[in-house]
């Protein structure tokens, strides 16, 4: 007896071809003896398709019976597209306050970052900016994104895009320029490997970077992690040298499928960073893929229930207050700037800049104390 699967055409089994090279049954078919004998036939089997030399013998043993029947209904349902535009409706009030996408705001957040420092009692020149991501979440497109903008068009000058192992192998630290004031913002955006299932990013390693003890350019080495040994270790770092604030990129489209592996070793990161109070957000990239209002216009950010809804859910697994959860879009197919893609960036990078701010200043407290109670041990 030969196994098969059988689904429902109307109230008869399937037929193969308009010759009926095989005619499962008809009707209700009822078990005996824990077979199902069915009321078909193979009479035109070879008719209308090539078996390539096979019979109804080599086909089903010049059977009919079976021991398992699956009959399943299939009913004629709403245009998918249609349901995906109806779960993702437009509120008619935003889900989180946010500045007007228009271009007063895109231009008073470009002046705001070009204009940006850290305090000046810090000591440090530039806020370090850790981007943390799997593999295509958009790591790179999102400094590539942000190069964009003050540049005035569309780059590429980190490797972006979706392959099955990371395309960062060397640990940077960018730099971007705004080319209309000649200026270099005082913003650093420090781009590592891609997280992957396969490969477990060294946690000691992730310490270092941290504690900014790895070098601008350090070429990762999966079978030797950067270690205290190793070549350019910078022993005594300074405050300018750590990471300010760290960045978890993830995929908005991807949330409910995010691999066990991946989620564990964030969250093993997550519990370093917690360690040495390094504020976290989140950059929720690929939003356009959520919500189809989105993609045709990236102002409909605040106002999409969809977003909303991915916001909440990568909220409760990165335990993260959903105000550290900042909805992205990168540049990926565009090939000119679109402002209110601008603004989603630039006011995610604001925020993030201040979240790094709150850090330094109370770096700075945190060492007053500590040298004045130095002071007092020596008295």
């Amino acid at each position: 007896m030969q196994p098969m699967l059988d689904w429902e055409i109307a109230d008869y089994g399937p037929t193969f071809e308009s010759g009926h090279d095989m005619y499962t049954f008809s009707g209700t078919i009822n078990s005996s003896g824990g077979v199902f004998s069915l009321n078909g036939n193979f009479g035109g089997l070879g008719g209308c398709y090539n078996l390539n030399g096979q019979n109804s013998a080599s086909f089903a043993n010049n059977s009919l019976q079976v021991t398992d029947l699956e009959v399943y209904q299939i009913k004629d349902g709403p245009d998918p597209n249609k349901t995906k535009m109806a779960e993702s409706s437009l509120l008619d009030k935003p889900w989180r306050k946010f500045p007007e996408f228009n271009a007063e705001t895109a231009n008073k957040l470009k002046e705001e970052l070009v204009d940006y420092g850290p305090d000046s009692e810090t000591g440090v020149t530039a806020a370090n900016v850790l981007l943390i991501g799997q593999i295509g979440a958009g790591k790179s497109s999102f400094f590539n994104s942000v190069n964009s903008i003050f540049r005035g068009k569309i780059t590429s000058k980190a490797r972006s895009g979706s392959f099955e192992h990371s395309l960062t192998t060397v640990y940077r630290k960018y730099n971007v320029k705004d080319h209309n004031s000649g200026q270099t913002l005082k913003i650093r955006l420090c781009d590592t490997r891609g997280l992957e299932e396969d490969f477990t990013i060294d946690s000691q390693e992730i310490s270092h970077i941290l504690d900014g003890n790895v070098p601008d350019r350090y070429q990762f080495n999966p079978s030797a992690p950067f270690t205290t040994e190793t070549f350019g270790f910078i022993r005594n770092p300074h405050l300018g040298d750590r990471i300010h604030c760290v960045a978890f990129v993830v995929d908005g489209s991807t949330i409910d499928v995010i691999p066990e592996k991946i989620l564990k070793q964030m969250k093993a990161m997550q519990s370093r960073m917690n360690q040495r109070n390094i504020p976290q957000v989140v950059y929720l990239t690929k939003l356009d893929k959520v919500c189809p209002m989105v993609e045709e216009d990236a102002g409909h950010m605040f106002h999409s229930s969809a977003i909303r809804e991915a916001v909440d859910k990568i909220a409760d697994v990165m335990g993260l207050p959903r105000g550290f959860v900042l909805p992205i879009k990168n540049y990926e197919s565009e090939t000119i700037l679109d402002q209110n893609i601008d603004i989603l960036i630039l006011k995610a990078l604001k925020q993030t800049a201040d979240f790094a701010d709150d850090y330094m200043e109370e770096q700075v407290e945190k060492m007053a104390a500590e040298n004045g109670q130095g002071r007092k041990e020596k008295e």
